[in-house]
């Protein structure tokens, strides 16, 4: 491999020159993985998963996690999922009908 192979990424200002985004960008899944193996047993660590994985999915879809969370306690109990399981999907994270306070702010770019 050539020097001019190494430099190529030069010409293209989109590149960047650390992996700090790409490191920044998989933390969380090692930290969940390694706070899973405290699970003593196979609901904790399935739990554990789909705690992990909804917090993830709301981050992915612009929601405060903490607020949606707290959004879902406070709806669930007064919904009736067994005769009407159809009632969950105006929970999920991306929902139109989900409080504007859960949502992210929009950046604005200049």
């Amino acid at each position: 491999m050539s020097a001019e192979h190494l430099t190529g990424y030069l010409l293209d200002p989109r590149l960047s020159l650390s992996n700090n985004l790409a490191e920044q960008s998989i933390r969380p899944f090692t930290i969940g993985r390694k706070n899973s193996l405290f699970s003593d047993t196979p609901k904790s660590a399935f739990a554990s998963a789909v705690i992990y994985s909804l917090v993830e999915t709301t981050k992915t879809n612009r929601l405060r996690p903490y607020v949606y969370f707290q959004y879902l306690l406070s709806q669930m109990p007064n919904m009736n999922v067994k005769n009407a399981p159809d009632q969950l999907v105006l929970l999920l994270p991306w929902a139109d009908v989900l409080l504007d306070e859960c949502k992210l702010p929009l950046k604005h770019t200049k």
